[in-house]
């Protein structure tokens, strides 16, 4: 039997050749938001070794969405020529490619992670010779200390973000993109509204759950009306932070989303405030995320990807054949071996493993195992 990490799976129009999906991994190297040769070079090897959807990093709505000048955007028309042209070269290896939309909220404007990953310093220019942006949220609650004080969002505000996230997800459609990732996870703009450790409005985006959860609502609604309805749209949440926020109110939040049009649910947690080291004592443990993929899966009848310390390929296959996920994300393990896909189909005794693969690597690999093991251990 083919192991069910290596079966097709179909989510609306698109079908993929595997479940292994590769998270977006910051790479903090776009230049005014435009994707570069970097890109292309970190994702080509996840495409050319046979993963099955491959999703661009958090790419931002708009400037004052980005968490650091080297976040990827999608608010312009060079912006949305690099990743189309991205798109265009990444293609012909056989992966899916999606991309995730995001907006930082009241943790813009920050320090890449190896400087710092503090605030920056306003007095200061920034290396893209642009303006700093403007810092807002929900509320005037700073994410952490020192960090600035939010700007606490009009309804103008919200307004504009939430046309700046319909047009991104216009500018992914025209990129060719085969599915789209709306991220309300690990803290930023949407998590904000949701948590009431961030969000003290008492207007009609805060207060009570169904109050909370509007601003996400509407930018579902904004972005379901303008990506098309034959492609998939996924959202990415924290099910848990460390903050208050329950899987309970995550299954509510996530069904929403599924009457709404979001078609997957990827599982994460976490990200709302610096973390309680008391909130997750279970993270060192391996798929610790994946009960919430299931629960998400069981409550809502959403297919869901579960994600995070998965890095064995049995593993990832248990977590499927238990019906936990649907999909499997690997992320930091990628980075580490970006053949992982290719070298899990091996472990998994997938016959016929190398058809994955372009002929170039195709033709020499078969080679490979073409000598039994107990002769090259002579």
């Amino acid at each position: 039997m083919t192991p069910l990490l290596f079966s097709p799976i179909t989510v609306k129009s698109m079908e993929l050749r595997n479940r292994v999906v590769v998270s977006p991994m910051a790479q903090y190297a776009a230049i005014n938001g435009v994707v570069n040769d970097w890109h292309f070079a970190h994702l080509h090897r996840f495409a050319i070794s046979g993963a099955g959807l491959i999703c661009v990093e958090a790419t931002k709505v708009e400037r004052r969405g980005m968490g650091t000048v080297g976040d990827t955007g999608l608010w312009n028309d060079a912006q949305e020529a690099a990743m189309a042209q991205l798109v265009t070269r990444l293609k012909p290896f056989g992966a899916k490619l999606a991309v995730q939309i995001n907006h930082a909220g009241r943790k813009a404007g920050t320090l890449k992670p190896w400087e710092g990953w503090g605030p920056l310093d306003r007095s200061q220019p920034l290396v893209d010779g642009g303006e700093h942006w403007d810092v807002m949220g929900p509320s005037p609650v700073p994410y952490r200390e020192g960090w600035p004080v939010p700007r606490e969002m009009t309804t103008a505000d919200i307004d504009d973000v939430i046309s700046a996230w319909s047009a991104s997800a216009r500018r992914a459609d025209r990129a060719g993109f085969d599915a789209l990732e709306i991220h309300a996870a690990h803290g930023y703009l949407i998590h904000q509204f949701l948590s009431e450790a961030a969000n003290r409005r008492t207007d009609a985006y805060g207060g009570n759950l169904t109050a909370r959860m509007r601003f996400g609502r509407e930018v579902i609604e904004a972005v379901r009306y303008v990506w098309p309805e034959e492609k998939p749209l996924f959202m990415r949440i924290s099910a848990r932070d460390e903050a208050g926020w329950t899987l309970d109110q995550s299954v509510e939040f996530a069904r929403m989303a599924g009457q709404l049009g979001v078609d997957v649910i990827d599982c994460s947690s976490g990200g709302i405030a610096p973390k309680n080291l008391t909130a997750f004592e279970d993270e060192s443990r391996p798929g610790y995320q994946v009960p919430y993929a299931r629960e998400i899966r069981e409550k809502t009848g959403l297919p869901t990807v579960a994600v995070g310390l998965i890095r064995e390929a049995r593993h990832a296959e248990e977590i499927l054949q238990a019906g936990d996920a649907d999909l499997i994300a690997i992320g930091r393990e990628m980075l580490y071996n970006p053949a992982w896909t290719l070298h899990a189909a091996g472990e998994l005794g997938v016959e016929n493993r190398f058809e994955m693969v372009p002929p170039n690597h195709r033709h020499f690999l078969s080679r490979r195992d073409a000598v039994p093991r107990e002769k090259l251990a002579k």
